[in-house]
């Protein structure tokens, strides 16, 4: 197995191997599914007492049958599941207020997968905040806060060392430049072979618009030669024909920007962990729409934590309905053969079927709506009705007519950019929650 030029090797060992490490790994994923539940507050439950009135149940289905990590993981191989345990164990030690716990778990996961950067800033901002900073009446009604070196050092002392265990081998080696490249391939170009959902998949369909529309007008362009290659379906570098092409310090810039007004808002208002876990979302809503060459697998980090705030909020549970349909349907071109789908989609209606019902009775809505969704409008009932149509043209109707060959990218492009709106539309909907419970937590401390 770990031969490398051994390539397509297959035996049945290998297999089993891989399959029971995802399941035993998995382990992990369910203990901290436990943990988070217990925070759960049990406070919305039906007259009836009935499982879909228990907010506490209705988030270990939505975990623990989440429908991207079962195909990711247990179909298309990966160990996503065992990183979601880390990052679930993290936020439930620091619900639980215990922090350093909380800090530990982080620190290892960050130094497993290092996409997880970009979540860094809500853990360091609400650590500083709630556990760096302690905040006392003085007086009786006037607030001070103290800041502590002693608890500073103690979470520096724990990153330190977990970064010094993991990259301590390859510094002694004189190796770290290799893996930095590695962890940062900037060669590999803006975006992966199949666009995730996000705002250069638009950024790049308006740009081939725009090309074909100048090459109908016969307009000149300033580069003629390209002709928006970034439609070909490869991973590589490519310029844009006539939108400005976007270097790596670009998608950076725009992450930090986005991210900014997030960990500010936690650091202001506070709002304890419901506030702590709306910042991470709201990290990995931007670095998901703004990153380069982000995966599309990369969804799950917004939406498995988004289901902790789901259960306990209306507004929440809204942005989730959206956010998981669309994104977990982002995932369909993982599994691309004809054997596969009838699974994707069985495991697809369920899942996103029990989370409508289980949201529609966690959170009564008042009044029923001309032909809408239960949480949502009709617009936004309408575009996820949508995806109906978009699945039986590119998984049918692309290929009875014909098109496979000639148009190959075609189902990928308008899967990603059908799902980049849904996403896009998603987060400024959280955003903007966001900002209304700031704007409330402003007003009542004025009042106070």
């Amino acid at each position: 197995m770990l031969d490398v030029s051994n390539l397509n090797y297959d035996s049945q060992a290998t297999i089993l191997f891989q399959r029971l490490s995802v399941i035993v790994t998995d382990l992990l994923f369910a203990y901290a599914v436990k943990e988070c539940c217990l925070f759960v507050s049990h406070a919305k439950k039906s007259a009836a007492s009935s499982l879909f009135g228990d907010s506490s149940f209705v988030l270990s289905v939505l975990l623990l049958g989440n429908f991207g990590l079962l195909i990711v993981d247990h179909i298309h191989f990966q160990y996503n599941g065992f990183l979601s345990g880390m990052l679930m164990m993290s936020i439930g030690r620091i619900c639980q207020d215990r922090i350093l716990e909380g800090a530990l778990w982080f620190a290892v996961l960050l130094n497993f997968k290092h996409i997880y950067i970009y979540v860094a800033p809500a853990f360091i901002i609400y650590l500083l905040r709630s556990y760096c900073f302690t905040e006392s009446n003085k007086d009786g009604s006037v607030k001070w806060f103290s800041f502590s070196i002693l608890r500073l050092a103690a979470l520096g002392f724990i990153v330190i060392s977990v970064t010094g265990i993991s990259f301590g081998p390859f510094i002694a080696m004189n190796q770290l430049p290799q893996v930095l490249s590695r962890l940062f391939p900037f060669k590999r170009g803006l975006c992966h072979a199949y666009w995730a959902p996000n705002f250069w998949a638009l950024y790049n369909i308006a740009d081939k618009v725009l090309f074909l529309g100048a090459s109908k007008l016969s307009l000149s362009l300033s580069n003629s030669t390209i002709s928006a290659s970034m439609t070909g379906g490869l991973v590589q570098e490519f310029q844009h024909s006539v939108l400005s092409s976007v270097p790596p310090l670009v998608t950076f810039i725009l992450t930090v920007l986005t991210i900014l007004p997030a960990v500010y808002h936690l650091w202001r208002y506070s709002g304890g962990s419901k506030a702590f876990i709306r910042c991470l979302v709201l990290c990995a809503y931007s670095s998901f729409l703004f990153g380069w060459h982000v995966h599309e697998k990369a969804i799950l980090i917004i939406i498995i934590p988004l289901s902790l705030l789901a259960v306990a909020s209306v507004n929440d549970a809204r942005v989730f309905l959206i956010l998981s349909t669309v994104g977990h349907y982002s995932l369909f071109p993982l599994l691309f053969t004809p054997k596969e789908t009838p699974i994707k989609v069985c495991l697809f209606c369920t899942y996103t079927l029990f989370t409508f019902l289980a949201m529609n009775r966690l959170h009564k809505s008042k009044g029923k709506r001309f032909f809408s969704l239960p949480l949502l409008s009709f617009l936004e009932s309408l575009f996820l009705i949508g995806l109906i149509p978009l699945f039986v043209y590119t998984d049918g109707l692309h290929i009875l007519l014909g098109l496979s060959e000639k148009l190959a990218f075609l189902p990928l492009l308008m899967t990603s950019v059908y799902c980049a709106l849904g996403v896009t539309y998603s987060w400024v909907l959280f955003y903007w929650n966001t900002i209304q419970q700031g704007k409330a937590v402003s007003i009542h401390l004025k009042k106070s």
